[in-house]
């Protein structure tokens, strides 16, 4: 029998069963359904209204992130287990059987019978009725007997195809493009927990020292593949506030492909004026800051989000690196508006449809269309057109977004050039280190997404002086 709705809605913020890491991970997969909104901010407004613990909001995060990296296999889990199709099934009943099915085959850290029982504890925190209680125990209790089998069977789906955990229109995109073997190995990648990697703050402390710091403390950490700056730490997680050397101002958190892109805006000229145009919680910027020490440039960074904007206020002060920098609270558009083309050099990280950072932000695949690529290419042509209207002549513009999509990268950087004959396009394998020449494709650096890198786009733009 197919079962029915609860009779009741959600239990409010003061109900016990509800202030758990659990609940709130059920609740933000089933307002994702919903509604196509980003999930770090969301879960943030769920954890605080339902008033949990740092340690209960990791553990949602946690299985929020697993059971958006793995839809389609507990989806096939639930199908194989229940008479009852997935797609007939309560939100909140199906949401609930997801996070236990992925505590019960993806986590090996929570004993299984805990994790049956604290998701009973959920359907009763809803309040569902005895009989979806029961169906859900009785689901999970299932799934235990089958442990050894169950995963196996549920890889495949039901057209004997290996399920990718990715929308079908996303993967027969990359397989017409890339091929089914290195699309299987994309998704693959994009279904991992991603490495947490450092970029080390060389304006107060070397790599090597901040290595040789780290593993005082314990830790395990390694040398980035690609970047001179980059420090990775496979297996840590714990809070990066919480790392050494966090509130010294030795390291931020930034993937080596973001490291690395920035590097094609060197070398800076002395006295020169850079605009990182997109700005962000600022992680580019403070690597620009870094290169400008001593050289007595101005940085300008431009965000007109005032909550990223003061994190990027935060992380410039945490780092030790304001000196020339001036941070403007405005669009791209609103700053260029009646300045000189005066700029040495700009950087565009675009927005875009972060397609290169699925295993960073596991929301995206379901919450991106197919037709939301022309919507950001037009986007991404006028900011580019704005930036371009800042560039003195001889001036380096890079664009660059985190998407794998032409549409984004090859189609915006050739449109851009055939309407503006006074750009060229540089080689950006000059500018890389040895060891990320090969990630350079037609002289645009575009790794594709593996657990050492993000996937990216980048091509170096410059007024030709004649």
């Amino acid at each position: 029998m197919t079962p029915s709705p609860p009779r009741s809605g959600p239990a409010g913020a003061d109900c016990p069963l509800c202030r758990t890491g659990r609940y709130v991970a059920v609740e933000v997969l089933c307002r994702l359904q919903r509604e196509r909104c980003p999930v770090k901010p969301l879960l943030d407004r769920q954890a605080k209204t339902r008033g949990i613990s740092e340690l209960d909001r990791g553990l949602a995060m946690e299985l929020v992130f697993g059971v958006l990296r793995h839809r389609q296999v507990l989806e096939r889990m639930v199908a194989l287990l229940s008479r009852t199709p997935p797609a007939k099934i309560e939100p909140f009943v199906m949401n609930t059987l997801s996070v236990g099915l992925y505590q019960l085959f993806f986590l090996d850290r929570i004993p299984a019978p805990a994790a049956v029982h604290a998701m009973v504890e959920v359907a009763k925190g809803h309040p569902l009725p005895t009989r979806l209680q029961g169906f859900i125990n009785g689901i999970l209790r299932q799934a235990l007997r089958q442990r050894e089998q169950l995963p196996l069977a549920a890889a495949v789906g039901a057209d004997g195809h290996p399920l990718l955990n990715h929308p079908p229109w996303l993967v027969t995109r990359w397989r017409q493009r890339y091929g089914d073997e290195e699309t299987a190995r994309i998704c693959r990648s994009n279904n991992e927990e991603p490495l947490l990697v450092l970029c080390t703050n060389t304006a107060k402390i070397g790599r090597d020292e901040l290595l040789a710091l780290l593993r005082q403390h314990g830790l395990a950490p390694a040398p980035g593949r690609y970047a001179p700056q980059a420090i990775a730490l496979p297996g840590y997680r714990g809070r990066v506030a919480d790392l050494p050397g966090y509130g010294e101002g030795f390291f931020q958190v930034q993937d080596e492909a973001a490291q690395l892109a920035t590097l094609l805006l060197l070398p800076l000229r002395r006295g020169g004026r850079y605009v990182d145009a997109c700005a962000g919680v600022g992680g580019k910027t403070t690597l620009l800051l870094q290169h400008a020490r001593r050289l007595d440039v101005e940085v300008h960074a431009v965000e007109p989000d005032a909550l990223r904007r003061g994190r990027l206020g935060e992380n410039v002060a945490r780092l030790g690196l304001g000196e020339g920098l001036s941070v403007h609270g405005q669009t791209l558009q609103e700053f260029a508006s009646g300045r000189e083309a005066s700029c040495d050099g700009i950087f565009l990280d675009a927005p875009c449809s972060g397609t290169g950072v699925i295993g960073r932000q596991p929301d995206i695949r379901w919450n991106r269309r197919s037709d939301d690529f022309a919507l950001y290419q037009r986007q991404q042509l006028e900011l580019l057109e704005t930036a371009a209207s800042l560039l003195a002549d001889g001036g380096t513009l890079v664009y660059a977004t985190c998407s794998l999509e032409p549409e984004e990268d090859l189609e915006v950087v050739a449109t851009f050039l055939e309407g503006h004959r006074d750009f060229c396009r540089d080689d950006c394998a000059p500018l890389l280190p040895e060891e990320a020449r090969h990630l350079v494709i037609d002289g645009c650096f575009q790794p594709r997404p593996e657990r050492t890198i993000d996937g990216f786009y980048a091509a170096r733009l410059r007024r030709c002086t004649g």
